[in-house]
């Protein structure tokens, strides 16, 4: 018997290698994937310069990590309102990013249900003792390596966009309950409940995306978005290059470009064009703090 299962083993490698299916070289062709990041971003109190905290731009916040699996990356924009009532609004969303790192780094994520991530992290921060006030967006973006896959879950206005050979392929749904109302994740105190937004993280849009080597994702605040247009940022995009200092080099320009045009006045940005279209004569840039995080799909080496 066991020279039975020897010679099958032999005709059954001698089989599927006369195909050019060669198990080995099969397995060795199928790479994983990884994400060559980069960031860049600005506060709008801050003209010119980053925020004082790692991974913030005054009220935005985000991340970039990996796990066994997976390259994640976060953004989050904090609802300045708060202000009004004596809160930190940069707080709450450094905050929610933090978790969601955390909870990454830990392995208690599953790559493909990003959304879940955002949800335990919004839990964790209402059941602290002393309650977090505050309100923010939330984008997530999971590239799981084997499955050559982005998994990605979005509540609000922040985004991504999915971009091969100079052309989106992909982008996210701005969630907004009314112009310049994104939806966002709330916690608020017992006397303001009912009187502030505050939507459920089961509502954040999720999709999934099959990706290939080269393919360039971008995540960005509304203060990206709303003083760049598609068509700026996929310019941007075309000119880059493979290496990691050029995909900062790249971050680094979209972010000073969108911080110009914010401050431009007399620019039809799309902000402004939002604004005509809910009825409101508007003109110029939008300033507000920036965020932009830009990474390349590749082939991690092993």
């Amino acid at each position: 018997m066991q020279s039975l299962a020897l010679y099958g083993r032999f005709f059954s490698r001698a089989f599927v290698t006369s195909l050019g299916l060669n198990p080995e070289r099969q397995i060795k062709a199928r790479k994983d994937f990884h994400l060559v990041t980069g960031s860049a971003g600005f506060s709008k109190s801050l003209t010119k310069t980053q925020g004082p905290k790692q991974w913030t731009y005054g009220d935005d916040a985000y991340f970039i990590t990996r796990n066994k699996v997976a390259d994640v990356l976060g953004v989050a924009d904090g609802v300045g309102g708060w202000r009004n009532y004596g809160v930190d609004p940069s707080t709450f969303p450094e905050t929610l990013m933090t978790t969601c790192e955390r909870m990454v780094k830990e392995g208690r994520f599953n790559p493909r249900t990003p959304e879940k991530i955002i949800q335990a992290s919004y839990e964790e921060i209402q059941q602290q003792k002393l309650p977090l006030i505050g309100s923010s967006t939330a984008c997530i973006v999971s590239l799981h390596r084997e499955d050559h896959t982005v998994y990605t879950a979005n509540l609000g206005d922040s985004g991504f966009l999915i971009i091969r050979d100079s052309e989106v392929i992909h982008r996210s749904v701005e969630q907004q309950h009314y112009f310049n109302t994104p939806f966002q994740l709330a916690v608020v105190p017992h006397s303001q409940e009912g009187q502030v937004l505050s939507d459920s993280p089961a509502m954040a849009d999720s999709t999934s995306f099959k990706v290939e080597e080269g393919d360039i994702l971008l995540l960005g605040t509304d203060g990206l978005f709303d003083n760049m247009c598609e068509d700026m940022i996929v310019d941007h995009i075309s000119k880059l290059k493979d290496h990691r200092a050029d995909i900062q080099k790249t971050a680094n320009n979209m972010a000073e470009e969108a911080l110009s045009l914010s401050l431009d006045q007399d620019y039809l940005s799309p902000f402004s064009l939002s604004a005509i279209d809910a009825g409101i004569n508007l003109k110029g840039g939008k300033p507000d703090d920036i965020t932009v995080i830009l990474a390349r799909v590749a082939v991690l080496d092993t």
